[in-house]
């Protein structure tokens, strides 16, 4: 008897191991549980990890240094980055331009005449102290679900002098489907006391800064870093794995697509031997509808509603402005996918989209 307890308590404690060594999926009469998209909130480090099936997706990042919460890194549904690692995590070979460029953000140059968008310490040549900071308040929420998962949070968007001019609550729906990933962001920002001025500028607005393989190639010199972490200027680009090419809903491709209105816009090109495809979808409901684009080849991958002076040479004007105590609401979907989509699947993926956020 004393021999038999023992087998079946090995027995446990050994099947126990198997289980917890592998967590995320494991079968059951042939079929596959799966975790599901997990959101777990880190205080201690100003973070919430996303998860899908106990991998990491990406993390909702409220540090101090980098003056915005941003997410960071995002990647793709096989676990490839698609975002630049400077200035949080740099990685040889990469720009190390644009120290304000953090994995995906929202936000704006012009807001009452303050600028919000080149909003970190490292510029050189700028007083930080002129710029406006967005200060994370609370995770309002979280929500696991086996789909999908939610993070629900405030902000504030304070100006140079400490004065809040902005109350900003944003939901975020992390999605996973086969070889697909999405991040849903629905922003609102109310305006407390004064009026407040989006001014046109080509500086904003919800944006990527991508990968360097994601770029397009480019004969231009640039700043990179080398295996030190060191700055070096680069007169002639190696452009070899460089592979980016942008295309919009309304068949600009390239370069063209900088300044020109698109209800989306996908960059497409190989990461670590992975066909990817980085989508931004701009919401039907969303002031400017269809957007502007500031989408530049070295990487920088941008809806802006509000530039429409810089992106038409002051052919037009928006100059959007909230009243005191008037709100505004954005939608958008990030979209990555681990193949090349044709036109038409990403236009099946923008009709999901406004289906899935009426």
């Amino acid at each position: 008897m004393f021999e038999l307890q023992t087998i079946l308590q090995r027995f446990v404690v050994g099947f126990t191991a198997v289980v917890l060594a592998v967590p995320s999926v494991f079968a059951v009469r042939g079929k596959t549980l799966r975790q599901g998209v997990t959101v777990v909130h880190k205080a201690a480090e100003r973070r919430v990890d996303v998860m899908v099936d106990g991998k990491p997706f990406t993390s909702f990042l409220y540090l101090e240094k980098t003056r915005k919460p941003v997410l960071f890194p995002l990647r793709t549904a096989k676990g490839t980055i698609v975002t630049r690692g400077f200035p949080l995590d740099q990685r040889p070979g990469e720009r190390v331009d644009h120290p304000h460029h953090i994995g995906a953000w929202f936000n704006y140059g012009n807001v009452n005449g303050v600028d919000f968008w080149g909003n970190v310490n490292e510029v050189p040549g700028v007083n930080a102290k002129t710029k406006g900071t967005i200060v994370h308040r609370a995770v309002k929420k979280t929500a696991n679900r086996k789909d999908h998962g939610e993070l629900q949070v405030s902000a504030d968007w304070v100006m140079p002098d400490g004065s809040t001019i902005i109350k900003e609550d944003t939901l975020f729906i992390f999605r996973a489907r086969q070889n697909v990933r999405e991040i849903d962001r629905i922003t609102t920002w109310t305006a407390l006391e004064k009026a407040v001025k989006f001014g046109d500028t080509k500086e904003g607005a919800f944006a990527i800064r991508v990968a360097r393989s994601l770029e397009h190639p480019s004969k231009e010199p640039g700043v990179f870093s080398d295996n030190r972490g060191e700055r070096v200027t680069v007169p002639k680009l190696d452009n070899s794995g460089v592979t980016g090419l942008y295309r919009s809903s309304e068949g600009k491709t390239g370069d063209d697509v900088w300044g020109t209105r698109a209800r989306w816009v996908i960059l497409t090109g190989t990461v670590e031997s992975e066909p990817v495809t980085l989508g931004i979808l701009d919401h039907p409901k969303n002031v400017g509808h269809p957007t502007y684009w500031h989408a530049r080849g070295y990487g920088l991958f941008a809806a802006n509603a509000f530039g429409w002076k810089d992106f038409t040479n002051g052919r037009e004007t928006l100059d959007f402005n909230l009243k005191p105590k008037q709100s505004v609401t954005f939608r958008h979907r990030i979209l990555i996918a681990s193949s090349t989509l044709s036109t038409e699947e990403v236009e099946a993926h923008y009709r999901r989209f406004f289906k899935d956020v009426p």
